[in-house]
């Protein structure tokens, strides 16, 4: 545009006016984001949080502390996919992560003691990351957190409030759905882990099991063979593994922290074994009642592991879901030793996968869990390559805000 006097004058009353104007916050120019994002920390506990001017890459990245803080587990402040995970050392953030949550945003992580998840893995909210440190530039241990819009830190939201230096107690106090057949009638039975200071295994037919830290990951099966449903959990940043039983609580050390845990007869003697999914590797490892474990290839990294008897031989089975499209594949072994694989579509993207005998007739169905309403709907259907037939739809457990 040319600019004449008078132009000149209109401009520069403009720029006069912009500078006399109050400059709204940051944070409220931006307004909400998409994600809705809880603190970094698991469920009931209380962080320091604090940003300051001239803090490197930006003023809006928050530094979170307290006393003690040095090995205390980081959690994902939202779901997302791990686009960074540096387990050793690199550059000024030391340890650190990066989750994708989809819609341009993202999440930082920095100045980790460990790092528990991999390139590629999908990250539920709440789920541990890492634990907190100082490596890096860090001149002592605290967290180095940022919410991102593309490439730019932006100002950071919790709980649908805008951050503001200061104490505050974590609302990361998510369910985690789940299926068994807790009263030995062959019927599965929808549960959830809720992730809180106590940690507690719900089932919908009331019983509750109070068990786990809002960290660990949670697990189902019947771990002596007795005929009962027991409830087990596993943290990720010792790969142990511990399984509640009438007689004491079974502990099992195995896999690498970044494993992802299954529970599965896989010799089909009766008694539930634990097992893991390497995201890095697509891969599943069974653990034998021996001990011993062999690889067995299945999905992508960012895929979901997912076990049940899909042909009702009395073994359990493998498969995966794909979260973005709302797809199981699953993985049958035949008389014979060859495998088959099946892909069904069920559910919405989004969904968390559930998978249980909703008819009790020795075939375990498929189903999903909406995070968005606790809905979990069911589906039962033999036939390859179809679309399981929808038979319930029921809300249990509480929904992600």
């Amino acid at each position: 545009m040319r600019l004449t006097p008078r132009t000149t004058t209109v401009v520069a009353a403009a720029a006069t006016l912009a500078l006399l104007a109050p400059a709204a916050p940051a944070a409220a120019r931006r307004g909400a984001p998409v994600t809705a994002y809880q603190m970094p920390f698991p469920c009931g506990e209380t962080w320091s949080g604090a940003t300051r001017a001239g803090h490197s890459p930006s003023p809006h990245a928050i530094d979170w502390n307290r006393n003690p803080d040095l090995g205390a587990p980081v959690v994902a402040a939202a779901a997302g996919v791990v686009t960074t995970a540096y387990a050793t050392p690199k550059g000024g953030y030391g340890r650190w992560v990066v989750l994708d949550h989809g819609n341009g945003e993202s999440s930082l992580y920095a100045h980790l003691a460990s790092v528990v998840v991999g390139v590629g893995q999908r990250v539920d909210q709440g789920a541990m990351v890492g634990t907190l440190g100082d490596s890096g530039n860090a001149s002592g241990s605290h967290l180095h957190f940022e919410e991102k819009v593309g490439r730019s830190v932006v100002p950071a939201w919790f709980a649908g409030t805008a951050f503001r230096s200061g104490a505050l107690t974590s609302a990361n106090c998510v369910d985690v759905p789940l299926a068994g057949d807790l009263a030995g009638s062959r019927v599965s039975e929808v549960a959830v882990f809720r992730r809180a200071k106590r940690s507690s295994f719900l089932f919908r037919s009331g019983v509750t099991v109070t068990f786990g830290k809002a960290f660990d990951e949670p697990l189902l099966g019947d771990w002596d063979g007795d005929g009962q449903l027991d409830v087990g959990v596993r943290t990720p940043r010792n790969s142990k593994f511990r399984l509640k039983t009438p007689r004491g609580i079974i502990r099992t050390k195995w896999g690498l922290t970044s494993d992802i845990p299954v529970s599965g007869d896989w010799d089909g003697n009766g008694t539930t074994e634990i097992g893991v999914r390497r995201p890095s590797e697509g891969t599943f490892y069974q653990r034998m009642p021996d001990g011993s474990a062999s690889p067995v290839w299945l999905g992508d990294a960012d895929d979901l592991p997912v076990t049940g008897d899909w042909d009702g031989n009395g073994t359990t089975d493998l498969g995966v879901f794909d979260q973005a499209t709302a797809t199981f594949t699953l993985r049958v072994v035949g008389p014979t030793g060859l495998s088959a694989l099946e892909v069904v579509q069920f559910g919405a993207a989004g969904d968390l996968p559930v998978t249980g005998d909703w008819n009790g007739d020795g075939v375990t169905d498929l189903g999903v869990w909406s995070p968005a309403t606790a809905t979990f709907t069911q589906g039962v259907g033999r036939a390859a390559t179809s679309v399981r037939r929808v038979v319930r739809t029921l809300r249990f457990g509480n929904p992600r805000r």
